[in-house]
């Protein structure tokens, strides 16, 4: 009994033990959360004080920027007024509104930009003027020295050795019928004098002539000497100078590289084997000029083909200008045109003397061409005579216009420098004087190359210092 009451006394005891320290554990946290409640009060009420205090911080700030705004609204008036006033105060001093002074002072600004344009498009133009110049000078000069030709002698007449002085009577024949038909047949002129063992030959057809000298040779050479012969060896000739012909024309194109071209522009080219210009054999012209156009166009990084083309064929014309009336440079583009030639070179042919103005690359090149190849020293000749008479003419022909002080045909007539009196003539009217002098030479003269025209007009004023 007494066991079980103690048992039950432990078990008593036990649970108020536990009870309390439930009840305690409770009262603990009770307290804790009491705490915290505190605490999260406090700092809500700290909150709340920082929020009023920026509420009214806030407020303070809104009354000084509609402060400031005032002010800033104050100070933009008195700017204006002010700005007003300082404007009158200019126009009243200087004597101009706004506006017209802001119209001055554009025109004022509008004036010089467009004067220093105009004095960096002239140093511009200056600059590559005298570069294009120099460039210009140096692929002239390259090409010029790169070629070596010989000089012809142009004649009109060939001078024919007989074997003896008694064959001039079989040339003759009886009551002249054999001279008489010879010169019927080849159309050359035959002239039979007394120097000793030798005939001349004369005709202005220089292709006609070779045909006449061939037949003459190969007449004599037989020794039978009637019409009906010089008939048969005038065929054979006009045969043989035509192959001649042929021959030259395809060791013209062999030698500048050229493998296509018509037959017939091929036989007119070696025609002009036969034919000189002021001394200077024309096909030879002709090939030197290709040459040398071909160097400036590979210097320039054009197609040299196209330009030897043009080049080689621009005094085509010439083959047939004693046959065809006209320009051989119009007579040579509509050849070159008739047979198949490229507008390109059609158009370098006809242009290479002006009477076309030159619109391409080639035709210039093939202009540049000629006049060096034609121009330079030793290339052409002409007599004495003609060359006093030219020069003559060229100065009497710039002496004739009104105003002209002096006149001088330098370089070989290849330039007139005309003074004239600064108080008679004025810049424009010199150049319409160097115009007109230019004009007037091409109409009148006959010149290789080309012939420049410079019209001086200066003026000087002069005192002395005592």
């Amino acid at each position: 009994m007494e066991i079980a009451l103690g048992a039950g006394t432990v078990v008593l005891v036990a649970a108020l033990l536990m009870g309390w320290l439930v009840l305690r554990g409770a009262r603990e946290r009770v307290a804790e959360c009491e705490r915290r409640e505190q605490r999260g009060a406090e700092r809500e009420a700290r909150l709340d004080e920082e929020q009023r205090r920026l509420h009214e911080r806030a407020v303070e700030a809104a009354e000084a920027q509609a402060v400031l705004a005032t002010r800033r609204e104050e100070l933009r008036a008195e700017w204006a007024r002010v700005e007003i006033e300082r404007r009158l105060e200019l126009e009243r001093v200087a004597g101009l509104t706004a506006a017209t002074a802001r119209v001055e002072l554009v025109r004022g600004i509008e004036e010089q930009a467009k004067r220093e344009a105009v004095r960096s498009a002239r140093e511009i133009e200056a600059r590559a003027q005298a570069e294009a110049e120099t460039r210009a000078r140096e692929i002239v000069a390259t090409a010029v020295q790169r070629i070596a030709v010989e000089q012809t002698t142009d004649a009109v007449v060939t001078v024919m050795r007989l074997p003896a002085d008694e064959m001039k009577g079989r040339i003759i024949g009886r009551e002249g019928r054999n001279i008489r038909s010879f010169e019927a047949v080849t159309g050359v002129n035959l002239v039979i004098d007394e120097t000793p063992e030798q005939v001349v030959l004369s005709c202005f057809d220089p292709v006609r002539r070779e045909v006449g000298r061939l037949t003459l040779e190969a007449l004599v050479a037989d020794g039978r000497i009637h019409p009906l012969r010089i008939e048969e060896m005038y065929e054979r000739s006009l045969v043989e100078v035509e192959r001649v012909c042929a021959r030259a024309g395809e060791d013209a194109l062999a030698e500048v590289g050229i493998t296509d071209m018509h037959p017939e522009l091929v036989r007119l080219l070696g025609r002009l084997r036969f034919r000189t210009s002021y001394g200077q054999n024309v096909l030879g012209h002709l090939l030197e000029s290709a040459h040398i156009a071909g160097m400036m166009a590979a210097e320039l990084r054009a197609d040299v083909a196209l330009v030897r083309r043009c080049t080689l064929l621009h005094d085509i014309g010439k083959a047939l200008t004693h046959e065809v009336e006209g320009s051989h440079a119009l007579i040579g583009a509509d050849l070159a045109r008739r047979y198949g030639e490229t507008e390109d070179v059609v158009h370098a042919i006809e242009a290479h003397h002006n009477e076309v103005a030159p619109q391409t690359l080639e035709a210039v090149l093939t202009q540049a061409a000629d006049a060096c190849s034609g121009g330079r020293p030793g290339a052409r000749r002409e007599s004495l005579e003609l060359y006093a008479r030219r020069l003559e003419r060229l100065e009497s022909i710039a002496r004739a216009h009104e105003g002209v002080h002096k006149v001088y045909a330098m370089q070989a007539g290849r330039e007139v420098r005309v003074m004239v009196m600064p108080d008679a003539v004025d810049d424009l009217q010199a150049q319409v004087i160097a115009r007109d002098v230019a004009k007037q030479v091409e109409e009148e003269l006959t010149y290789p190359g080309q012939i420049r025209i410079t019209v001086i007009r200066e003026s000087r004023a002069t005192e002395f210092a005592r």
